[in-house]
């Protein structure tokens, strides 16, 4: 590729997202964030989903938030696929080409999936043993066709490995270090057929023998004590705005520390810097503390947090000023807790979605990028592997389980535009709503696992 030396008077930019450019990057200037996010995204064959109308803002700190109109826009201001080396190594090929105009058609043959869909009929594209081929996207941040997202994205963009004979191997040494049964290359595919179409039922099996310890590892490494922070008010008191608002400020701060000593106790925590685990830990806190307050801790938050809220009362200026995002955050975040509240996560699968959740790759700023993917494919077959073994007669559990994850994303993003002063009236309604569904639910019917819920904001 050619790139051009950082001599500060340079005004090229990135026609992506407006960062500074470092060069010619598969036929158009761009940054290396989006360099990067291209050829991962084109070379693990990714397809992503948006959460929005297909038009989101594309800028240096936004453009993590979507990754379907980040690539839609790369391919649109010309990005050429065929210029990533097929072998997925460092550099390009083909530098005489440069950018390229292709269809709309051709377009949505990339985004949708269906390129790749024929490209996966060939061995070496295929993840199992029995011929099966599938879309590919990435574990933390998209969705393959059909709503289901697969872990063949985590595979670094730098490395090539076999896929069929070698593939026992490479996982062995690159991602579990630990020596393993050959059952391993049976590992159950999220989309398998007969998984996914209910012809053949589940059997009931044994975990793998590496999945039980590093889920002990990550269940211990979680705080899984009922938050310290005071949340009974007596009978009778009227609460202020500032007192929730403080209120709420108080439980962030304790949330917030609980995620920094839990990055100290997690197993992999000596294979990462430091400068990872702060640039990590400054781009995931939101969703961190929002997917531990829908899972782990959604007994005192919608108990004793809710108790809290209905002892205030907001004015009338603080209604009519309630923001068009303050709505939709309201509205996504009672269907998340609907959705958390079907599924009944377990403590195990919580700690896996966190550990995936944390482990992004596509963070600006990372050194280290090729061990994170390695990190995060692990504990996304441990999560599969447990997933499977503990729920057999739930198929659709895993998927439904990691599409929470691009969801909770979403909304961290969200909920950073809602102005400061809304967030105590937010909280209120969201509590009341959620506080309400869990009465209908204890008096009604148990609510069971479903693949076919809106969500609000569709």
């Amino acid at each position: 590729m050619d790139t051009w030396e950082d001599d500060g008077a340079d005004p090229r930019v990135c026609l992506i997202c407006g960062d500074r450019a470092t060069g010619l990057h598969y036929g158009i200037i761009s940054c290396e964030g989006c360099k990067g996010f291209f050829k991962r995204s084109i070379c693990n064959k990714r397809v992503y989903r948006c959460s929005r109308d297909k038009n989101c803002e594309m800028s240096r700190k936004q453009r993590n938030r979507c990754q379907y109109c980040r690539l839609l826009k790369c391919l649109q201001m010309g990005m050429n696929r065929k210029a990533i080396r097929e072998d997925g190594m460092p550099g390009g090929r083909n530098k005489s080409i440069g950018p390229v105009q292709i269809t709309d058609e051709e377009i949505e043959r990339i985004m949708s999936g269906q390129e790749f869909k024929e490209e996966a009929s060939l061995p070496e594209h295929t993840w199992s043993t029995n011929g099966d081929s599938s879309d590919h996207s990435s574990p933390s941040n998209g969705a393959s066709e059909g709503n289901q997202p697969s872990p063949a994205s985590t595979l670094s963009s730098n490395r090539s490995i076999d896929m069929n004979g070698g593939y026992t191997a490479a996982l062995r040494d690159q991602y579990i270090n630990t020596p393993m049964n050959t059952s391993y290359q049976l590992l159950p595919h999220l989309l398998s057929y007969a998984a996914q179409s209910g012809l053949l039922a589940p059997q009931p099996r044994s975990l793998y023998p590496q999945s039980h310890p590093l889920v002990l590892q990550l269940v211990a490494a979680e705080e899984l004590d009922p938050l310290a922070t005071p949340m009974l008010i007596e009978d009778g008191y009227k609460v202020t705005q500032v007192e929730l608002f403080a209120l709420l400020c108080r439980l962030a701060d304790e949330l917030l520390f609980r995620q920094i000593s839990w990055i100290k106790k997690l197993p992999f925590f000596c294979e990462l810097s430091i400068e990872d685990y702060t640039c990590l830990l400054s781009s995931t806190w939101q969703e961190l503390i929002l997917l531990s307050c829908l899972t782990i801790y959604s007994a005192q938050i919608f108990g004793d947090l809710a108790d809290v809220t209905t002892k205030y009362t907001p004015s009338d200026d603080e209604l009519q000023s309630f923001s068009e995002d303050g709505m939709e955050v309201m509205e996504r975040l009672i269907y998340l807790f609907r959705k958390f509240h079907q599924l009944k996560v377990s403590n195990e699968e919580y700690v896996c979605m966190k550990a995936i959740n944390f482990l992004n790759q596509d963070i600006r700023g990372l050194t280290n990028v090729s061990q994170l993917e390695q990190l995060n494919r692990r504990y996304w077959y441990v999560c599969q592997d447990y997933t499977e073994f503990k729920y057999p007669h739930q198929p659709k559990r895993f998927p439904e389980i990691m599409m929470c994850l691009p969801e909770i994303r979403f909304m961290a993003g969200k909920l950073v535009n809602v102005p400061l002063e809304q967030l105590p009236l937010l909280f209120k309604a969201v509590l009341h709503s959620c506080k309400s569904s869990l009465i209908s639910y204890r008096t009604g019917s148990s609510p069971c696992l479903t693949t076919t819920g809106t969500s609000p904001g569709n």
